[in-house]
């Protein structure tokens, strides 16, 4: 079983997987998106996430995070009303404090992007053996930013949600050697190779 074969449970997984994920990110409406999407799917799969995209577009200004930041409890209600939404006020909650705190990390390093990639030094990080399938849930670096991450306030972003979110944008470079998309992702965006780091519960897909 490769560790890409998630991009099998729908179509709309499959152009996510063929088409975004993976791939150095550095614009920060997508990144406030993938954020979002990460905090609604605690808890849930991705699959759902993936399904519910177009749900999640309409209740949150079209991910524009400087809409969201200046949302209020009669937008709460509304998001809470809409058809096939997740009704969390909790979550809802935590995407509009995160909106306002991603417009702080902006105002501070100037885009979210670049306050992102800081941790990673500016490229793309490709660990010992994670393109042989050897894939965990969390490591140094997904701890390191979620600690920052919640000092600053923001909320559902623990070590693994930020792992996943990581992976997403490309900063941590997990797509399995045998996919189409390693090899494309890795000659245009070729990474630095680094050991693992404190890594936690290593699942092999192979």
């Amino acid at each position: 079983m490769s560790y890409c074969d998630w991009d099998k449970a729908s179509d709309m997984c499959k152009r996510y997987h063929d088409e975004e994920w993976g791939v150095p990110l550095r614009d920060d409406v997508k990144q406030f998106e993938f954020l979002m999407m990460e905090v609604m799917q605690c808890g849930l799969n991705w699959n759902m996430m993936i399904a519910k995209r177009e749900i999640f577009r309409a209740c949150f200004a079209g991910f524009d995070f400087g809409k969201v930041a200046l949302f209020g409890e009669k937008d709460i209600e509304k998001i809470l009303a809409v058809p096939g939404m997740i009704r969390s006020r909790r979550k809802i909650e935590a995407v509009i404090n995160n909106a306002r705190r991603f417009i702080e990390i902006r105002r501070e390093f100037g885009t979210f992007s670049h306050y992102l990639w800081g941790f990673a030094g500016g490229k793309p990080l490709l660990y010992n053996r994670h393109e042989e399938g050897y894939i965990p849930v969390s490591n140094g670096l997904s701890d390191r930013i979620s600690a920052d991450l919640k000092k600053r306030g923001f909320r559902f972003l623990g070590s693994v949600t930020v792992y996943s979110h990581l992976q997403a944008c490309g900063i941590i470079n997990d797509p399995d050697k045998n996919c189409p998309r390693y090899k494309e992702i890795t000659e245009n965006h070729p990474p630095v190779r680094k050991r693992r780091d404190k890594e936690k519960n290593i699942t092999y897909y192979g």
